[in-house]
């Protein structure tokens, strides 16, 4: 069996990604597995969570029942489903997601201050995505927008702490910035100001290569080289890789130590392990777990590496 067939025995989602991206499939028979994802297999399990009020496990960021006691961070609330739900490609247009996103919209609330869902709250971690997810599923997330514009630091990214009294830029939070703000760009045209704080964002990881300390040239996070699935809110190579490639940048001379980390993890038959499960409360897995195949790993590898080739 060859990687693609491997692929393509797999959910919608990753069935019609490894059609778009890999194979050289008609845009309807793209189209039509794409729609798939609402109905069947893990979409149609994450939108069958959906609570009566509109929000996942009864919480934006944190599930209802979340007491801080459990290992790790519940991945279960508002947040992170939607963000799966982009990932997975459900299309916003599609019956679910028109049905879904109003009742987030009207009674989603964070937990920070009670501030509703689409108007984002403090933290640009937090923004970044929820422009992301919000801009993704047509919602108007301008004034989000205009604020985290607002708070990106002197090195070009942004951090979650600075309202703490940080000066210095995050991995975590810039790569989150930037894939909302790519995001909302392809929504609406984006602004110069937008364009201009993304290309600062990206700089600020390019100058460190995607992985390295500028200061030092050491690996900031050896977590950075473990490739994981879902990432939510966490920074590694192959995230960073797949964000410059769904940009439409070209590939830029200092990501190629990035790139050859990916490389270098590929199996012998071809595939990727899933390296990493960051530790907290899931609704199902969608993975077979830690150092298994893993088609999310393959299926964004592989067309990392075809972006970069081309």
């Amino acid at each position: 069996m060859s990687v693609i067939e491997w692929l393509l025995q797999s959910d919608p989602a990753i069935r019609w990604q490894v059609l778009r991206d890999l194979t050289d499939a008609r845009p309807e028979e793209v189209a039509a597995e794409r729609a798939r994802v609402e109905r069947d297999g893990w979409g149609a399990q994450l939108l069958a969570l959906q609570g009566a009020d509109g929000l996942w496990d009864g919480g934006a960021c944190f599930p209802a029942s979340y007491t801080g006691a459990e290992p790790g961070q519940p991945w279960t609330a508002t947040m992170h489903t939607l963000q799966t739900l982009q990932i997975l490609g459900l299309d916003p247009g599609s019956e679910a997601a028109r049905r879904a996103i109003p009742l987030v919209a009207e009674h989603g609330r964070w937990e920070h201050a009670g501030q509703r869902y689409f108007d984002g709250e403090v933290e640009p971690c937090i923004n970044g995505r929820t422009i992301e997810t919000g801009a993704y599923f047509g919602v108007d997330v301008s004034a989000v927008v205009t604020r985290i514009v607002g708070e990106r630091l002197a090195d070009g990214g942004w951090n979650c702490e600075a309202e703490n009294g940080s000066v210095r830029s995050s991995f975590h939070t810039t790569i989150n910035v930037l894939d909302g703000l790519l995001e909302f760009e392809r929504a609406t045209g984006g602004s110069a100001a937008v364009r201009e704080a993304r290309r600062a964002g990206e700089e600020y990881l390019l100058e460190r290569g995607l992985f390295r300390r500028k200061s030092t040239g050491e690996v900031a996070d050896t977590a950075f080289l473990d490739f994981a699935f879902p990432y939510y809110w966490h920074h590694d190579v192959l995230r960073a890789l797949d964000y410059f490639r769904r940009s439409g940048a070209g590939p830029d001379p200092r990501m190629a130590e990035a790139v050859a980390i990916v490389r270098s993890k590929r199996q012998p038959d071809g595939r990727w392990l899933l390296d990493r499960v960051h530790p907290g409360r899931v609704h199902f897995a969608v993975e077979e777990g830690v150092g298994k195949p893993s088609r999310w790993n393959t299926l964004r590898a592989l067309r990392v590496l075809a972006w970069w080739q081309d």
